[in-house]
């Protein structure tokens, strides 16, 4: 419901999405600068009903960005997004940050429009967990006022006399709030500054509610649609920082030439007087994956030395590559900090710097033997860890899904990440002399691609899934996500024919490729509902791998227009209209979204691909970009080559270093000196292949689902045409009801998945158990070490163990099965280190049976303090005989988090459940 009337207030802009001709402007504001008038130009480079890219501007509705020169743009852009703000304000509470008050999709409905004889708008106190819903009628055309004042009134007297009464509060989910945890109580919701990133509220003190007379009332009093809130860019940039030192590059497009220069002179910024990367204007600090692919993208070519020096940087003092803090405490919930092994690859592919090479070989191997412990799935051949770059939980996984779970997930982006950190990894040691090395990566690397093609790919919609999700039984998500899906191209996963399939059918959007898609209905914009530039470059490097020249010419489209009319290189925007508002958090000077525009000059239009010991040229020029181009002073080791090309196409009609023909379009990398490179291209047409063009879609809801005298059944969701009942992951049933008969046997997880008229699917529900309770046993661990001291509640028996790397460092457990068969082992812990969305004090211990090893048991933080919050682990899946065994769960080397000091959990109970 939060989304769609976010969805509805943008309603009245998409007139002005359509291509019509430019308008003058008016008038300007103070951020605006008058358009020039034009005189009559060439025809459009790009033209769609969204917006039309011309060789020397971008027209957008009434909106215009134009090159003046290539060192001067101009654009009177202005985001509307303030402009037509709906009045219905959803909301919820929340305690400690976390969406506890009601179910998915219930909300309290504020109408925030003037009252009868100006009365303060203000809610009743609301009783926690009962729905509210402002009876005021809505006057027609209404929108939200700037600076609205509204007084949002919470009644928690039942809260608190439960926790006077029995010392916890048990929430709608029967989840057990402990008094000694409850530390705040927020407000979240849909109109700024509210916001509905439940992860984040604790950084937001302006929407915690206030008790100031100790009677159980909480409130908060906060302005809505504020003036001062309102988004706005710069009018006019001119080149104000000397970049003649880095290659100059020219053209018959003037708006592509000043976006080059725009990004150069950004790419000087984004170095801080450390030498590092600064990953954002908004964004402060050297971030792994940030850096890593702004590296491969461009920043190997343009600047590496800075570019060793901030690799180095996400070095821990044990040699292994820093997971930046992240989901759960980081890792081993994330796993992509691997994407900086390709990065450091290309920095030694452009430098041949072999003393790089020989001191991040090691850094590499380590933390790839650590993965391989504390990720890798034998089961599957993949990889666990959450999706690569889509770091905000609810963005793009299931409201269900906790840390444990995104951890226990198998994702396209980070396998495809992993995969080309075990290739290059193999390429490294061949270099250095260890064959054998190189061997076993290779090897892994082909079990990473196997499972990619095995368990991701779709064959009927011709692209490859989200990721595996789930517990015990691991179900595909459907949905396309276009980091993943570039770059199991650019990296090679998919082969020739499935690359070209995957770049033909891959949904885009008008303004660019999203994310995800279909998208996640209720939630706002950032990774949901959002294109980002760097992964539309990825996928314009995709799509002249795969020889599309219709996907190619999108993608720089996609790129230059948000580039041109906000005139800098945002972080983000949003997917239904294009804006760069809309979205909840955005920076300019984006390090990954500048190096992305520089790469479609370097590596899709000259075509560059480094080699270990040449580099080569695989030019691809759209037609609608055909002419003359050149790149001077483009540095390749100790050669410093001038660059000339002309015509379109993708193959190469003729190439000359100095001229005399360049064999293989090669450059050596012996070569000294600086030199000429020419390239005429044979300008014939490109094959026809076309792209998948939709329109932005929500999916449905995910189902909630529960089990109760033999019945599944599940939550009504509008506009579903059918529901998929699942059995430990595999299509049992078709049901347009919402129940399920469950027959009678000893064990079995179910899963419902809701499906709209349009083929697309929900998110699986939370997996449900189903079965005999015999089929479950518990170890309580207080009978096999001496019980913790600590003051915690909520544990069962008569206590809990604490584990830390000097307590409890290795735990024999005795188990005993009735019979011989699969079960699911997991514990019951609390880790209060830390917020369930950053940090990095997951705790992390090694399972095994003997001195074999049975999985890596995860234990990620639940919430700052709330040790009284218990959960599960990761269930790993034992193969036991029938009697008893001893299970040892030990701190071994590999299981050190990003933290190094704190690696601490409290354990409640061994879990075992049959599960065959």
């Amino acid at each position: 419901m939060k989304l769609f009337l976010l969805s509805a207030s943008l309603l009245a802009f998409l007139p002005m999405l359509s291509c019509q001709a430019p308008k003058p402007a008016a008038g300007t504001t103070a951020n605006q600068v008058a358009t020039p008038a034009r005189p009559a130009s060439a025809a459009p480079v790009w033209q769609s009903d969204a917006y039309t890219l011309y060789p020397d501007r971008v027209v957008q509705g009434p909106f215009e960005a134009r090159a003046l020169s290539a060192t001067e743009l101009v654009s009177n852009y202005h985001s509307p997004a303030n402009a037509f703000l709906s009045p219905q304000v959803a909301f919820k509470f929340s305690i400690n940050g976390k969406d506890n008050e009601m179910p998915s999709g219930q909300d309290h409905q504020l109408l925030a429009v003037a009252r009868p004889g100006g009365e303060a708008i203000e809610t009743p106190p609301i009783v926690f967990g009962q729905r509210y819903v402002d009876a005021t009628p809505r006057p027609a055309d209404a929108y939200l006022a700037p600076n609205t004042p509204v007084r949002i009134r919470l009644d928690m007297r039942q809260v608190l006399a439960a926790f006077k009464k029995q010392g916890y509060y048990t929430n709608f989910k029967g989840e057990k709030l402990y008094q000694q945890d409850f530390k705040h109580v927020f407000v979240a919701g849909s109109a700024a500054p509210l916001s509905w990133d439940f992860d984040n509220l604790v950084n937001k003190p302006d929407l915690e509610m206030k008790d100031p007379d100790g009677n159980g009332i909480y409130e908060a009093t906060l302005t809505l649609n504020q003036p001062a809130a309102a988004k706005t860019t710069a009018g006019q940039w001119k080149q104000s920082i000397d970049t003649a030192d880095f290659p100059q590059y020219s053209s018959d497009y003037p708006l592509a030439d000043a976006l080059y220069n725009l990004a150069l002179e950004e790419a000087r910024r984004a170095v801080e007087p450390d030498s590092t990367f600064r990953t954002g204007k908004e964004w402060a600090g050297v971030w792994t994956r940030d850096i890593s692919y702004s590296i491969i993208l461009a920043q190997a070519a343009l600047q590496p030395k800075v570019a060793m020096n901030s690799l180095l940087r996400k070095v821990s003092p044990q040699g292994r590559i820093i997971q930046d803090t992240g989901t759960g405490g980081a890792y081993p919930c994330s796993t992509d900090r691997i994407i900086w092994a390709t990065a450091a690859w290309e920095i030694y592919k452009v430098t041949g710097d072999e003393a790089w090479l020989r001191r991040v070989y090691p850094i590499i191997k380590n933390s790839i033997a650590d993965d391989v412990q504390n990720a890798y799935d034998p089961a599957t051949g993949l990889v666990r860890g959450e999706s690569s770059f889509l770091d905000w939980r609810e963005q793009t996984y299931p409201r269900w899904m906790q840390p444990v779970d995104i951890y226990q997930s198998e994702n396209l982006g980070t396998n495809a990440v992993h995969y080309q950190a075990n290739v290059v990894l193999s390429f490294m040691a061949q270099l250095l002399g260890e064959p054998a090395v190189a061997a076993q990566h290779e090897q892994r690397a082909e079990t990473i691609r196997r499972g990619i093609n095995q368990h991701l790919w779709q064959a009927e919609k011709g692209y490859y899934g989200q990721f595996l999700h789930g517990r015990t039984a691991l179900v595909l998500s459907p949905r396309a996500e276009a980091l993943g899906e570039a770059l199991s191209v650019f990296f090679g996963v998919a082969d020739a024919k499935r690359a070209q399939e995957v770049v033909r059918k891959t949904p885009t959007t008008p303004f660019g490729i999203p994310c995800i898609y279909p998208q996640i209905p209720g939630i706002p914009p950032y990774h949901n509902n959002a294109v980002w530039p760097f992964v539309q470059s990825f996928w314009a490097l995709a799509g002249a791998r795969a020889g599309n020249e219709q996907s190619v010419l999108e993608s720089m489209a996609a790129i230059y227009r948000p580039a041109a009319l906000f005139l800098t290189n945002k972080e983000n925007f949003v997917a239904e209209n294009g804006d760069f508002a809309g979205t909840q958090i955005n920076s300019s000077n984006m390090l990954w979204s500048l190096s992305g525009s520089l790469s479609l000059v370097y590596k899709v239009l000259f075509g560059m691909q480094w080699g270990a010991d040449r580099l080569r040229f695989r030019p691809f020029v759209p037609q609608a970009f055909q002419g003359k181009r050149r790149l001077s002073g483009f540095r390749y080791r100790k050669a410093v080559l001038d660059i000339e090309m002309d015509g379109f196409g993708n193959e190469i009609s003729s190439i000359t270093l100095d001229g005399q023909p360049l064999p293989d379009a090669s450059v050596p990398d012996r070569l000294t000196g600086r030199h000429t490179v020419r390239i005429v291209l044979k300008s014939q047409a490109l094959a026809s292949q076309f792209t998948h063009p939709a329109r932005v879609h929500f999916a449905p809801e995910t189902p909630v689902t529960s089990f109760e005298k033999g019945q599944l059944r599940w939550t009504n969701i509008s506009e579903v045409t059918e529901y998929r009942v699942l059995k430990n992951g595999v299509l049992v049933a078709t049901a347009d009801d919402h129940f399920y008969a469950v027959p009678p046997e000893p064990m079995a997880v179910y899963q419902v998945i809701a499906v709209d008229k349009y083929g697309h699917e929900s998110f699986a529900s939370e997996p449900v158990d189903a079965g005999t309770a015999t089929a479950n046993q518990q170890v309580q661990l207080e009978t096999t070490v001496p019980k913790s001291s600590l003051p915690y509640k909520g544990f069962t028996g008569k206590g809990f163990v604490e584990i830390s790397k000097s307590k409890n460092t290795t735990l024999t457990i005795p188990v005993t099965v009735p019979e011989t068969g699969l079960y699911a082992v997991d514990f019951r812990y609390a880790n209060g280190n830390g917020p369930i969305n950053t940090e990095n004090k997951c705790a992390i211990r090694t399972l095994r049976r003997g001195a074999e090893q049975l999985g890596t048991v995860v234990l990620p933080q639940r919430g700052t303090g709330e040790w009284s919050n218990w959960g599960f682990s990761n269930p790993i899946l034992v193969r036991l005989a029938k009697g008893t065994h001893k299970l040892t769960l030990a701190f071994e080397p590999a299981n050190e988090n990003m933290n190094g000091a704190v690696n601490q959990a409290m354990l409640d109970y061994l879990r075992l459940r049959r599960v065959d």
